[in-house]
This record gives structure tokens, sequence and C-alpha cells, in this order.
């Protein structure tokens, strides 16, 4: 594709980590944006993403969220889009983005499926997956959707208003 660079924004890290290595693998730049309070929270995964090289920018903008984070690499992407790919890990922006995250992350759900069928010899009756970004519950309730299986998404509400 002739793009130079990787850019992508991350919540708890786990997507930045996996970005990053990939990158160290084939020798690209790698630029993540990742809001303060995570960067906080997340400190374990911070160290491993520039470990690997990549370069973490703080987003320090609105609430400090994962919103404000995608905003950041959407508005740095805008910018240079001629070059950098965009490696989106949440479940936003405009078609066909959620879709590829979806798609990337229904091995979750595929695998799961598989796992309660052959130990269970049946579908459960609940899913309960986090929200976050949504990569890991569309990943799980995805393959599940045509199912008698009630899909829970779970998001914690912090001390805003």
């Amino acid at each position: 594709m002739g793009k130079k660079k990787l850019l992508a924004e991350t919540g708890a890290g786990q997507h930045g980590v996996a970005l990053a290595t990939a990158t160290a693998l084939v020798g690209l730049p790698c630029e993540i944006h990742m809001e303060s309070i995570d960067i906080e929270k997340e400190h374990p995964n911070v160290i491993r993403m520039k470990l690997l090289g990549a370069e973490v920018v703080e987003v320090t903008t609105g609430g400090k969220c994962l919103k404000d984070a995608v905003d950041g690499a959407f508005t740095k992407f805008m910018n240079e889009y001629k070059t950098t790919f965009f490696a989106i890990g949440s479940v936003v922006g405009p078609h066909t983005y959620p879709m590829i995250v979806r798609d990337f992350q229904s091995i979750i759900g595929k695998e799961a499926k598989e796992q309660i069928i052959i130990t269970e010899n049946r579908l459960p009756d609940y899913l309960i997956a986090c929200v976050g970004g949504g990569s890991n519950a569309i990943g799980l309730f995805s393959e599940f959707l045509n199912d008698e299986v009630k899909l829970i998404g779970v998001e914690p509400a912090g001390n805003g208003p």
C-alpha cells in the first residue's frame, strides 16, 4: 500500500502492544494514541509498547478517555492519510472500520462457541463482555447473534456525571 507508518488508538493497551509488536517485526514506525487515564492504569502495556519502539501519544483533551484517544488518532490520520495506515482497534468510526474490527475479533466468539459445545455440549445461557472500545464484545457476541443466548455488555460508569 506504500504506507510508511502505522497509527492506532488503544484503551487498555492490548491493541497497542499487538501493533507495536507487528511494526517492530517489519520495521515500520508505530504511533499509538492512548488517553492519560489508561496510560496510568495500564502502565505495563505502555512500557511494552515503548520497548517495542512505538511512540505512545498521551491524550489529555476532553474526558481523557478512549473516545478522546480515538478522536486524536482520527485527527492525525486525516492529516497523514497518504503515508499512514490507521489500524483501528475500537468499534467506532465510519464504515468499514466497525466491520473490520468485528471480523478480526470474531475469533473470540468462534473459539468460545466451539469450546463451550465441546465442554458442556450446549450453548451458554449468557455471555458477558466488557465494552470499552467494543472489540471484545463484538468479537464474542457476533458468533452468537442468531442463537438463544442473552448478551450482556458491561462498562464502568466512572466518577463522571
